[in-house]
């Protein structure tokens, strides 16, 4: 057995059974976090509260402009792109190691392309999916990590290729840091 110096470190989101944090002030029940706590270290993060959002609170979107996508709160007319990808790298800058990642699906912070892509200004019609911002900037500070999402862990062949990848990354730092 690993000891916790050597456990797999895996980044998820607070939403996912450890925090009432969605945006709804809805629980969500991750039963395979429990199973997974014994084995690896887990760091939860809501980066939506991180930037400063209540819980409840009103719901982001990620829209397409002329310059790019932009992470908004139409309700709010509030421009949130700049303050979550501060966050994003803030947060990514403060991990040590890291071997993975379970973000919540279809969150326009989260999400791993599946989250919706509307047209600006209208904003009245799907255009596409997108990944969240938060995610976005992990798989680029991170790219060697697993990256997986809540719905994903839930299919047995996804959930064992995760596992195989952080515990193989993690004996490869304890065997680095022997050196």
């Amino acid at each position: 057995m690993m000891d916790a110096g050597q456990k797999p470190i895996v980044v998820v989101s607070k939403c996912l059974g450890f925090d009432v944090c969605r945006y709804d002030g809805a629980a969500l029940e991750a039963e395979y976090m429990q199973d997974l706590a014994q084995f690896v270290h887990l760091v939860p993060v809501c980066p939506e509260v991180g930037i400063g959002l209540p819980v409840p609170r009103d719901p982001i979107w990620i829209i397409q402009t002329n310059d790019g996508k932009r992470l908004v709160q139409p309700t709010t007319n509030k421009d949130l792109t700049d303050l979550m990808t501060d966050f994003a790298e803030r947060f990514a800058g403060e991990l040590k190691h890291v071997d993975g990642f379970i973000l919540k699906s279809r969150s326009p912070s989260c999400g791993i392309g599946d989250c919706k892509l509307f047209d600006a200004p209208s904003l009245d019609r799907q255009i596409g999916v997108a990944d969240g911002f938060f995610a976005a900037v992990l798989q680029r500070r991170f790219p060697d990590c697993a990256f997986v999402s809540d719905k994903g862990m839930l299919d047995h062949q996804v959930r064992q290729e995760f596992l195989q990848r952080i515990f193989a990354s993690a004996r490869k730092r304890a065997v680095n840091s022997m050196e």
